[in-house]
């Protein structure tokens, strides 16, 4: 089966944090949209491998979107490799996204640095984009190159330079995340996970000027032909 856009996360839970809402609104608009997670999520402090697999099963039938695969690459413990490129690259040459979107692959600073598997997965996801358009690769299919990897996750102290308005698919974002019970509405966890989820969601939106939105980083210039396009959703009232 082939993807218009693929989002790879490093565990459960990942995808619908970073890039849900534009899963919800892609899918809605009758895009094909895929996930791909890495880990099996071992390591979170709450639930198993088998409560989060199910958790994100349910998740991603709320987003209207696939889970591709799963692999086991050990939570905690994941690491760029040639194998992992190579296995990671087979998916892509076999589903050929036009668009994948990963955690972004560099470390940051600061009280809420990057997550090391979030940084491997964005190395892993960035190499193996490369694997897969190369022709002399030891993987089957035929060469694909995809168009943009677009990163999410993006370190303190780094400002997206493109923000996905999600206002409309808000609620539908929420009842995805709301599946993760084991991560999100744990009464064993002290934080507030859903409202600081909320507060990231504002937050990307009132840079944009939406209610609601997500952060993203595009490393490479984009090419425009009518320079119009870029203003095509007029600033909306959020108040």
């Amino acid at each position: 089966m082939t993807y218009d856009l693929i989002s790879i996360g490093a565990h459960p839970d990942d995808v619908e944090v970073g890039t849900g809402g534009v899963l919800v609104a892609l899918n809605r608009s009758g895009f094909k949209t895929g996930i791909i997670y890495l880990t099996a999520g071992e390591m979170g402090t709450g639930g198993t491998p088998e409560i989060r697999a199910e958790e994100a099963i349910e998740a991603a039938r709320v987003m209207g979107s696939d889970i591709i695969r799963t692999f086991d690459w050990g939570d905690c413990k994941l690491f760029d490799s040639y194998e992992k490129r190579l296995e990671l690259a087979a998916i892509i040459r076999e589903c050929t996204p036009k668009i994948i979107l990963a955690p972004y692959p560099h470390v940051g600073h600061g009280r809420r640095q990057s997550h090391p598997d979030h940084v491997a997965a964005g190395q892993i996801v960035i190499n193996a984009v490369n694997y897969a358009s190369l022709k002399k690769m030891p993987i089957g299919g035929e060469p694909h190159r995809v168009d943009r990897v677009f990163h999410y996750f993006l370190p303190p102290g780094m400002a997206p330079n493109f923000v996905v308005d999600i206002t409309d698919h808000y609620d539908r974002w929420i009842e995805a995340l709301k599946c993760h019970k084991s991560q999100f509405l744990n009464p064993e966890k002290s934080r507030d996970y859903m409202w600081s989820l909320e507060s990231m969601a504002r937050s990307f939106g009132q840079q944009a000027g939406c209610r609601y939105g997500q952060g993203f980083n595009n490393v490479e210039p984009l090419r425009i032909v009518d320079l119009f396009d870029l203003i095509k959703m007029p600033r909306t009232d959020i108040a």
